[in-house]
């Protein structure tokens, strides 16, 4: 079965950092863009940030630019989330999902459709 697994949440301490990683199985990430989601309870869902898989251009939420940043390794089979200085409000179930469209649209107010999801991981920040 097609999927993505999101992995790393857990619980941290104010001001601490934790990395999350986000994998395919059975595609690639060639020609897609990866975007993180967040939820926490009754909030909407919000975007935090963006890779292009075409152009590698990152995006940001206003919430957590110069704390948070996306990245890929070599093989360009994961993508991480690093997290720091993280916030109680951070607080959310972390999702990554891929969007067919390589340009990050849901970020840069192009066309996006979201064709795979991650399970989601729970990241828990305490004061």
């Amino acid at each position: 079965e097609v999927q993505l697994q999101a992995s790393g949440g857990g619980l941290v301490q104010a001001g601490g950092s934790l990395r999350l990683s986000c994998a395919p199985s059975e595609f690639t990430f060639d020609d897609y863009s990866i975007t993180w989601f967040r939820q926490a309870p009754g909030k909407e869902r919000e975007g935090v940030s963006c890779m292009s898989f075409r152009n590698y251009k990152t995006y940001y939420a206003d919430s957590v630019k110069g704390r948070f940043t996306i990245s890929t390794d070599n093989a360009k089979n994961t993508v991480y989330l690093q997290m720091n200085s993280v916030k109680p409000e951070d607080t959310a179930v972390y999702y990554c999902a891929a969007d067919a469209y390589p340009n990050c649209g849901y970020f840069s107010g192009n066309y996006y459709v979201f064709d795979y999801w991650g399970s989601g991981t729970l990241v828990t920040v305490s004061s």
